[in-house]
């Protein structure tokens, strides 16, 4: 059994053997990796020991210490929080070893092709078309339109889910692929956004052959696997570890700090309101990772997201109404198309602007309204009269 002490006594052997200040910061994390100390509930031989997932915390305060590169976690955080869970569940050892280890060092970057133009909010109602072919070494000619993809235009790999059988209704006919975004076919265009920037981008899949090896879970169980990906999307959106007054909520406070000239009585009590409400859902995302450390997310981190995007849109409003005339000035508006997404790093302006995409991404907040009353609240599910219908039989 794998303890806080014998992680410590692990860890000092990696710095022992990889002091940082000495070793190329690529061949440390593999050398993390390969000691299982990158996520150590990870199997043994897939960068982790088996060990109670709380436990990572020992490791990271050994390495943080000790001046320690990390992996730059906000720059791959698809494949972290999203492709890894999914391929740790559904993928062949064949697949969990090919991909994780430069999935978690940063070697490959990751990107999600799920939403597209003609589906709108209904991922199950998508029109990717799969068709497998014939032959020995059986592979899948891959057609449609992706969009809204984040880091698509650094990733190599991608996780993808395409309609395989439309004869079946929509949830039963997808399957699930890993695409390599280097082959034929494969378009990718940046997206310009409200912030000026093209964070997004749009994806066009013109005869892309993925080989039958790069498919997660069995042919038409997509939906399943997908539900994987989308519940530890919404956690890692939503649950991720912030200090008190971290996130949105730090800036407005610092400046209702330094300039008390701003300050009005309304604005007060708005911000103490949203002050709290900030430390209540960053309690509550660490409530929700004691409970991931048991086992795989549930549809909790569907409210958790929700709370996510409601809270940054009403402090960045507020952030932008203290400042005043300042308020409306914006720092840069050049087209670029950048690696990480920065919201406290940036002006009041970004965050006003880039914070409405919160209640869009990672699914829209009035999906997870729903899948919080039925799945959560157990409340009784809309009517829906397209469920039993072939997906090629629908309207469109």
């Amino acid at each position: 059994m794998t303890d806080a002490a014998e992680l410590r006594r692990r860890t000092q052997e990696l710095l022992t053997a990889c002091p940082p200040g000495e070793t190329d910061r690529l061949d440390f994390l593999r050398a993390r990796f390969d000691a299982g100390l990158a996520w150590v509930h990870y199997p043994e031989g897939l960068g982790g020991l088996g060990a109670p997932r709380r436990l990572q915390a020992v490791v990271d305060a050994e390495l943080a210490a000790a001046g320690a590169p990390d992996n730059d976690p906000r720059r791959i955080g698809i494949g972290l929080g999203m492709a890894a869970p999914t391929i740790l569940g559904f993928g062949t050892e064949e697949q969990k070893r090919r991909f994780l280890r430069p999935l978690w060092t940063g070697e490959e970057v990751w990107c999600q092709l799920f939403s597209e133009p003609g589906a709108g909010s209904d991922l199950a109602a998508l029109g990717t078309r799969a068709v497998r072919t014939d032959g020995e070494d059986a592979e899948w000619v891959v057609n449609g339109q992706k969009v809204w993809t984040s880091s698509a235009h650094l990733a190599r790999w991608a996780i993808l889910i395409a309609r395989t059988d439309p004869d079946l209704p929509k949830h039963r006919g997808i399957t699930y692929f890993v695409c390599d975004m280097s082959d034929p076919g494969v378009d990718v265009r940046p997206l310009r956004q409200i912030t000026g920037e093209a964070e997004f981008n749009e994806v066009f899949l013109t005869d892309v052959r993925i080989p039958d090896a790069h498919r997660l879970g069995e042919v038409g169980d997509g939906w399943r696997v997908a539900q994987t990906t989308l519940m530890n999307e919404r956690v890692s959106i939503g649950g991720m570890r912030i200090p008190r007054e971290g996130g949105m909520i730090g800036p407005v406070a610092k400046t209702w700090r330094e300039r008390p000239e701003l300050r009005t009585h309304d604005t007060h009590q708005r911000l103490l309101r949203l002050w709290v409400e900030s430390e209540v859902a960053r309690l509550s995302g660490e409530r929700l990772r004691q409970q991931l450390a048991q086992g795989q997310p549930g549809h909790d981190g569907a409210g958790m997201k929700l709370g996510f995007a409601r809270l940054n849109q009403e402090i960045s409003g507020l952030e932008v109404e203290l400042l005043g005339e300042e308020g409306l000035l914006y720092e840069d508006w050049t087209m670029r198309r950048p690696e990480l997404v920065d919201f406290t790093g940036r002006d009041a302006g970004y965050r006003y602007l880039r914070s409405k995409g919160n209640s869009i991404e990672g699914g829209t907040s009035e999906v997870l309204l729903n899948i919080v009353a039925e799945r959560v609240l157990g409340l009784p599910s809309e009517p829906r009269t397209d469920k039993d219908v072939a997906w090629k039989d629908l309207a469109r």
